[in-house]
């Protein structure tokens, strides 16, 4: 690491860096227009960032990372060119806009490409509290590291190993312009601390991790509380069961329960609605969760961690409903895919941004309770999910409830079912969300899965 690095974090320029990016994107458009592109967009990234990684009370790693980028995409009439670059000099970014345009010249029409159009872009851009810049060096970050590791391995005799500990803060500039007038600057930071630990001996073996991650340094848990948080679920692990194959209730803990929510975007999202690859295909109006359940996508909170007033084509975001009183209002779309689809932009080019599912369940120890026998699902591995047919079925880690308490620990399983009928049968969204995740959620109870096991 280099005596520059910690200078990343000295002083906030970040608004004169965002005027160099905006800049660099107006030029660049102009460009574009010169050499007959009917229209324009210019994408700029700036990010900084330091990541330091122990192990076993040891240094393993410290990186500080300054990157940037630019992507331009022109357009002649339907015809569309894109080009990319990392260097910002001057001749290089004249080559990728000729680059852009040159691509455009040789490709086919495509009746739904273009801007978005220009009545739709932001025009309020209010501050939403997500720049909160950390000035932390090297040492400190390993300090902040070391103690968490130490902290979880001190924690139970049974932690015998550890993966590692590691402290990483950034810092992202970002502007989107086009040939609409359009100018958006954006800036975010992220922080996160994290600890992964290894109990038990041999065969039995368990590993486990905990980690905190925030917008602003003030919303990360104690390094110390990561440490422990790590251990005890470490070694709650250990000694693990098998079960039989059985229908029973499952309950997603909360940091995988937002998968759940995953699966319904990916079915609703314009690309797989129009290549026909969705199991959701025609379903807005249509009643897919029980009626008490609902999410509504709030781009506008303030210091959320998907917060934006404006997507990734410059349309201006709005809160509005997702799912209300279980049916779907509408799909997950950017103009491109909007207008495949005959339909309109949901401003969502880019992602969706926050989504806040509506809980009518209390505490994850109430819904132990309620739920009196089944399996509680902590960890989930591997791929299968079909997108087209909704057919799930996914390999598993957690914990068997009898009686309303946890019983013992449980892996080697498989929970398998279909989205559509996990959605319908949605019991219980508890309160206790996971402030790490933009999709807040609390744990889901779905009524009735295949686990198999080898017992």
């Amino acid at each position: 690491m280099n005596s520059s690095s910690t200078a990343l974090f000295a002083a906030d320029d970040s608004a004169q860096r965002l005027e160099h990016l905006a800049g660099i994107s107006q030029r660049l458009l102009d460009k574009a227009r010169a050499l007959g592109a009917s229209q324009a967009e210019v994408s700029c990234s700036e990010d900084r960032g330091l990541d330091v990684n122990v192990r076993l009370g040891e240094v393993e790693t410290v990186e500080s990372t300054h990157d940037r980028g630019l992507a331009v995409t022109v357009y002649f009439g339907r015809r569309k060119g894109s080009a990319s670059t990392a260097d910002l000099q001057e001749g290089s970014l004249e080559a990728t806009v000729a680059q852009a345009c040159a691509i455009a010249r040789h490709t086919e029409d495509d009746p739904a490409a273009g801007l978005a159009d220009a009545a739709l872009m932001a025009r309020d851009f209010p501050d939403l509290d997500t720049w909160h810049p950390w000035a932390l060096d090297a040492q400190q970050a390993l300090d902040l590291a070391l103690a968490c590791e130490d902290a979880g391995r001190g924690a139970d005799a049974r932690i015998g190993n550890s993966d590692g500990a590691s402290v990483a803060t950034a810092q992202s500039l970002s502007v989107y312009a086009n040939s609409h007038g359009f100018v958006g600057r954006e800036r975010s930071s992220h922080h996160s601390i994290s600890c992964a630990l290894i109990a038990g001996q041999g065969d039995g073996m368990q590993r486990d991790g905990w980690y905190s991650s925030a917008i602003a340094r003030s919303g990360l848990e104690d390094p110390s509380a990561v440490g422990r948080r790590a251990a005890e679920r470490t070694v709650a692990r250990l000694q693990p069961r098998s079960l039989p194959t059985a229908q029973v209730p499952v309950l997603f803990a909360t940091e995988v329960a937002r998968s759940l929510i995953g699966h319904l975007l990916s079915a609703i999202s314009g690309g797989a609605l129009y290549r026909r690859a969705s199991f959701l295909l025609d379903s807005v109006g249509a009643p897919l969760f029980p009626a008490w359940f609902g999410i509504e996508e709030r781009p506008l909170l303030r210091h959320g961690l998907r917060s934006s007033a404006f997507d990734g084509e410059g349309v201006a975001t709005r809160d509005s409903a997702l799912v209300r009183a279980g049916v779907l209002q509408r799909y997950v779309l950017g103009s491109y895919s909007a207008r495949r689809l005959g339909l309109e932009t949901t401003g969502n080019a880019g992602g969706v941004h926050n989504l806040e599912v509506a809980a009518n369940a209390g505490s994850l120890a109430s819904m132990l309770a309620g739920m009196g026998r089944g399996l509680l699902v902590t960890e989930l591995m591997g791929q299968g999910v079909n997108g087209v047919t909704g057919d799930y079925s996914r390999g598993a880690a957690g914990f068997w409830i009898e009686g309303g308490q946890i019983a013992y620990p449980v892996d080697g399983i498989t929970i398998a079912g279909n989205l559509k009928q996990m959605f319908a049968t949605m019991e219980a969204v508890g309160n206790e969300t996971d402030p790490r995740s933009h999709v807040s959620t609390g744990p889901i109870l779905v009524g009735r899965m295949t686990v198999a096991g080898n017992d």
